[in-house]
Formats: C-alpha cells, sequence, structure tokens
C-alpha cells in the first residue's frame, strides 16, 4: 500500500534532518492512538502485520534521490545519501489487539529513524480499513470540482495534507491530479511521492513532535516552543518559516513567540481550537511585537472543509494573511466515515545513558490532550503556575 519512501509527507524528512543534525543519539517511541476505539479483527491484524512487513522492501530509488536533492536545498545531500541505505526494520515495529481488540502500535528507535515510521504507518491503517467499502469514482469528482469551484470563488489558497487518513493511495492520487489539471488555488501537496510524479510544489511545517521531545529533554513545556524555533533556525536558517502553535496550546506559544522569531518565521499554524479567535490571538501578538500583521501568514489546518476555510478567509481579510491545508476532506470524501487516528511521539531519550522522559501533548482542544494523564496534569500544573507568576 506505501508505493515509495517518498509516499509519506515533506514534514517527516525536515524533522528526521533536523534530528540527524542535532540529536543524533536521540531516541525516541511513536504510540499509535484512535480516537473512534474502532473495534479490529484477528485477519485486520494479520493484514497489517504483512502491509508493514511490505515496508522493508521499498528504498529511495537513485531518481528519487536526484529529485530530493534538487527540490529539498535546506537538506543537504548527505542526508539523502544517508536515507539511500535506509530500510524500514518490521521487527521494531510491534502491533497487536488488546483485550476490547482495539489496535495498539508503538515502534521505537533513533529519532531520526523512528520519526519516518508514522505516515507510512498510519496510511496503511487507514487504507486497510476502507477495504471493505466501495466508492464512486465519478460522484467523488464531483463533489471534488464543486470545492474547487468554491475555492475559485473565493480566492482560497489550499494544500494537500491528506497523506495520513486518505481512503487509498489511488485516491489521493486521482484528487490531487484533479487538483493539478484544475487551477482552483492549489498550491502544493505535503506528499513527496505525488509532488516528484505531478510535478507540485512540495509542502509543509514542523509537526507537533519536536517541540513534544524538546520539552521532554529540556526540562518542561515553559519554554520549548521558544527552544524549538531557535532549533529550526540553526538548521533551516529561514526556510520553512511556519511555526506550530497548539503542541502546548497556542497561549503558551505566543507567550514564548519573540520579537526574533515573529520577524525570522513567516507565520504560524493553527491546527485546533477556534480559528477565529486565533486569528485575533495572533494578530494581537505581532502587533504587540511592533510588527504589521498583514505581512505575516496563517496555515489553518484543523479538519477543514472548503465551507469553513472560506469562513476562515473572510475574517482574515485586510487583517493577516492566511493559507489552509485539507487534509480527510480531500482525500477520504467518498460517502464513507474516515478514520480517526494519530500516532505520536509518546517518549524519548536524549541518549541510551539518559533515563526515558515521556512525552506530552495538549492541544487547544480539552479532550485531544496526548501522554500518561499524571505527566498531563504535570504539563498543565507547569504552565498555570508559570502564567500565574507572569501575570
Amino acid at each position: 500500500m506505501i508505493r515509495s519512501i517518498l509516499d509519506t509527507d515533506l514534514y517527516k524528512f525536515t524533522t528526521s534532518y533536523a534530528y540527524f543534525k542535532l540529536y543524533p543519539q536521540a531516541i525516541g517511541t511513536f504510540t499509535f492512538n484512535d480516537r473512534a476505539k474502532t473495534v479490529f479483527d484477528d485477519d485486520f491484524l494479520e493484514d497489517l502485520k504483512a502491509e508493514l512487513k511490505a515496508l522493508e522492501r521499498i528504498s529511495l530509488s537513485e531518481d528519487e534521490f536526484r529529485y530530493m536533492n534538487e527540490n529539498c536545498k535546506y537538506i543537504p545531500q548527505n542526508y539523502f545519501e544517508w536515507l539511500l541505505g535506509f530500510r524500514f526494520d518490521a521487527s521494531k515495529i510491534n502491533v497487536w489487539l488488546d483485550e476490547d481488540k482495539h489496535l495498539q502500535i508503538n515502534v521505537t528507535d533513533y529519532m531520526y529513524k523512528v520519526t519516518l515510521y508514522e505516515i507510512p504507518i498510519l496510511a496503511t491503517v487507514s487504507e486497510l480499513f476502507h477495504l471493505r467499502n466501495s466508492y464512486d469514482a465519478e460522484a467523488m469528482i464531483a463533489r471534488l470540482e464543486q470545492k474547487e469551484q468554491i475555492a475559485r470563488d473565493n480566492g482560497l489558497i489550499f494544500s494537500d495534507f491528506g497523506t495520513r487518513r486518505r481512503f487509498s493511495y489511488d485516491v489521493q492520487r486521482m484528487v490531487v491530479k484533479h487538483l493539478k489539471n484544475n487551477p482552483c488555488g492549489c498550491s502544493g501537496t505535503s506528499n513527496c511521492h505525488l509532488a516528484m510524479e505531478l510535478d507540485m510544489k512540495m509542502i509543509g511545517t514542523y509537526p507537533h513532535e519536536l517541540p513534544m521531545f524538546i520539552a521532554a529533554v529540556n526540562g518542561g513545556p515553559r519554554n520549548a516552543n521558544y527552544l524549538t524555533m531557535e532549533d529550526w533556525v540553526k538548521v533551516y536558517d529561514g526556510y520553512l518559516g511556519t511555526a506550530l502553535t497548539d503542541s502546548f496550546g497556542s497561549e503558551v506559544f505566543f507567550n514564548n513567540f519573540s520579537k526574533k522569531h515573529a520577524c525570522l518565521f513567516d507565520g504560524v499554524r493553527q491546527d485546533s481550537g477556534d480559528p477565529f479567535a486565533f486569528i485575533d490571538m495572533a494578530i494581537n501578538r505581532y502587533k504587540e511585537l511592533g510588527i504589521d500583521p498583514r505581512t505575516k501568514s496563517i496555515v489553518f489546518s484543523d479538519s477543514l472543509n472548503f465551507e469553513k476555510a472560506v469562513e476562515i478567509k473572510k475574517a482574515c481579510e485586510g487583517r493577516i494573511k492566511c493559507m489552509f491545508g485539507i487534509g480527510t476532506n480531500l482525500t477520504c470524501d467518498t460517502g464513507h466515515a474516515s478514520c480517526n487516528i494519530v500516532m505520536k511521539l509518546s517518549s524519548c531519550q536524549i541518549n541510551s545513558r539518559k533515563p526515558k522522559e515521556l512525552c506530552v501533548k495538549l492541544s487547544d482542544v480539552e479532550g485531544k490532550e496526548m501522554g500518561d494523564p499524571d505527566e498531563v496534569r504535570v504539563y498543565r500544573y507547569l504552565l498555570r503556575n508559570h502564567s500565574q507568576k507572569s501575570e
């Protein structure tokens, strides 16, 4: 089901290289979470194990090496030379059904390697889940054409962010190819393989895992966003300048958002919570720092459809630039419910001699936090206590 090592999101490679350069001895574990608590059977489990074993057969081809080396100037050639020799190792992927028949997966390796497992695993689970469902390609394209018209009529700028919870590879390719052939404001795709095949721009920002990792190995969440942006600038020197805000709540992020980073980064990404409140929060922070918010941008990527994107764009007009990353509404709009699955960094250590630290994601939505419950409470206490002291 995974056709290429590039059949993943760009941010997996950019984040992998950041670990490769700054934290080469760091080790981490990614853990799967099915928010829908789907009940699976043993046949599904065996099919999944076979597909995950098949990951071992894929590798970076010479053509893919040349493409990435030529189109990712911000990542040096030596990383892609290493990637030529990288192979997934199915023995590192632990997958089982618990007593309630809920799917459990975790994978552990060096951080620059283990981060590459996330998207292929999620995309495989999603496609296997949908094998029991059929879809009407003509009806799906008809709905897609309506979305494209909404985008044209309203001047939306958006990208495909739909790899991890797609109906299938073939559906994602069909959708992205249609977007390419029917200009409608689609600026690219997060999927590197489709970007290469269809001659489109690769789109990506850094993920939640990076500030989660930084918080875990650097004493907690209070300054983790600041330290993450510092690391990102060290590695990418102004490229890939969109900062993710909601790893520990956007209010915490904007408290860490310095003049330096507000100037260096092109904008921020909103991935949970109220997008309209977020617009005001971002604009107010830019103004506090003496920066004209109209020179900056927000990338919205939280469970979007095109109608919602239009409303958000109206709220941004004349105030701040906006773009949209749209996922399952593009790649899983088949008339069937999409999977509600994620895979997040659950623990890490800076090297094998240091203790293992638990990782936490808080989000801007109550109930979407991830991590050990006691550790989540510690993070909330530290941030609440820190906020009170700041006041």
